[in-house]
């Protein structure tokens, strides 16, 4: 179990790190499903591109935990753009996806969250 949870650290600070970068090279993308109600999106996106790398990266070090405990409060904060993709055809046809897709892709945060908690653990 010791190697899969070394594993799986390693999978997750990749994709982290990778997609928190991603926030800052092509913020537009993930403008197109931050809820029209948020104020800074532009802020906001590279904010939560900024805290993916952050805790990514964290994940390989003796703050493991804190940084897990941060990856399971920005899943839970950035859920609202989940839901607005599942209620919005243009955010949809922004990311190229059709409304199933949307409704599978949202429970991916759970098991991402559960993923965080085991390695904060």
């Amino acid at each position: 179990m010791k190697l899969v949870k070394r594993i799986s650290i390693y999978i997750m600070c990749f994709f982290y790190v990778r997609i928190g970068i991603d926030h800052f090279v092509n913020p537009e993308y993930y403008l197109n499903i931050v809820p029209p109600y948020l104020k800074f999106q532009y802020e906001l996106v590279l904010i939560s591109g900024f805290f993916e790398i952050l805790f990514g990266i964290g994940l390989l070090t003796k703050y493991r935990k804190y940084s897990a405990i941060g990856l399971i409060l920005l899943l839970i904060a950035v859920f609202p753009a989940n839901i607005f993709l599942i209620e919005n055809e243009q955010a949809q046809i922004a990311l190229n996806i059709d409304k199933n897709i949307a409704i599978i892709r949202a429970p991916f945060q759970l098991l991402f969250i559960a993923i965080a908690y085991w390695h904060s653990r």
